[in-house]
């Protein structure tokens, strides 16, 4: 069971009134809790590290290992890739703004490719010409396009085509996980099977041998957050590297997307305490429907109002909310792992 927003907000505050010790705004505590909430997500994985150096005990209730990887478990998942093409385009200038245009999503064309999209998201009010346009990247799934040569959106109105210039395109075909990935898991095609995961000094050894050499049967990829044959709107973000690259032409239907999947922890969201205001009195009333519960186990509860009440003090720039709150979480720390 997760842990109640208002619960730990009411408990803060009700331990910093006690002795009038000042106030935490609604603002403030989400930003702490979320906070909090992050740093002990984060500790899960080096205290699971920790407890596999050591033997455990068979109970279920009492393996360590066990409890460490049930809190994880709230954030364990699996989702679908989105493919990026070589050649998909990733900026482009426009060159004619066309007329009798209307906000919504277009078409690309350059020559026989006909699957890039943008979103025309205004127009002048009298002739329609756009005033802002944005590609669809990456699930625009265009390919194939070329730098410097004409894409033309077609006028719904049968006025002027708008046209752009590709100015760069990707240079290799890759896959972008899910936006929610924090750590990821495995990388699965077709529900069936796993591709192994290896470094890229690792790749160029396993391709210098036939035996070695990933093929279809046995394909690998590489996680890498890097610029490689990308650049534009997805630079530094995390791509996967399959290989060998017979497995994109493979995939070379738009269902490719849903073939390669992937198993993941995703980040905890961002932990808000939603509220109206009194008309009467002025003061917060907890509003449910707009609030964010924290996602980690009710088990935690009590780190996570001593953490919050260590933030707060420095916030609230009283020492000794500080050091009482940090001895609380210290001694909670001690006891789980003695």
């Amino acid at each position: 069971m997760a842990i109640n927003v208002n619960t730990v907000y009411t408990t803060v505050l009700s331990i910093l009134n006690k002795e009038q010790r000042g106030y935490i705004t609604p603002d403030e505590f989400n930003k702490l809790a979320t906070q909090v909430q992050l740093d002990i997500f984060e500790n899960y994985f080096e205290d699971l590290n920790q407890q596999l150096r050591v033997p455990q005990t068979d109970n279920t209730y009492a393996n360590r290992q066990k409890n460490i990887d049930n809190l994880i478990s709230i954030f364990k998942t699996i989702g679908s890739t989105s493919i990026v093409y070589e050649g998909a385009i990733v900026s482009f200038t426009v060159d004619n703004f066309g007329t009798l245009f209307t906000p919504g999503n277009y078409t690309g064309i350059q020559g026989s490719n006909t699957s890039s999209r943008f979103t025309v998201n205004s127009v002048d009010p009298v002739t329609g010409a756009i005033t802002n346009i944005t590609q669809n990247f990456p699930d625009s799934g265009g390919k194939d396009y070329t730098t410097g040569a004409p894409v033309t959106i077609t006028s719904p109105g049968g006025g002027t085509d708008a046209v752009i210039s590709v100015d760069s395109v990707n240079d290799e075909d890759y896959f972008l996980p899910p936006n929610d990935v924090h750590r990821i898991g495995s990388v699965i095609f077709n529900s069936t099977k796993e591709l192994q995961r290896v470094e890229r000094d690792e790749l160029l050894h396993l391709n210098l041998s036939k035996y070695t050499k990933p093929s279809d049967k046995y394909p690998v990829y590489l996680y890498e957050q890097s610029t490689l044959g990308v650049n534009g709107l997805v630079t530094g973000q995390p791509h996967i590297y399959v290989y060998p690259k017979t497995v994109y032409a493979k995939a070379r239907d738009f269902s490719a997307n849903t073939q390669f999947k992937v198993s993941y922890i995703r980040k905890p969201s961002n932990v808000q305490w939603g509220f109206n205001v009194n008309q009467t009195l002025g003061n917060y009333v907890y509003d449910q429907s707009n609030s964010i519960q924290f996602e980690l186990d009710s088990t935690e509860q009590t780190e996570v109002v001593l953490r919050i009440l260590a933030y707060a003090g420095v916030v609230i720039k009283d020492p000794q909310i500080v050091q009482a709150a940090a001895q609380g979480v210290q001694a909670e720390e001690v006891n789980s792992k003695s």
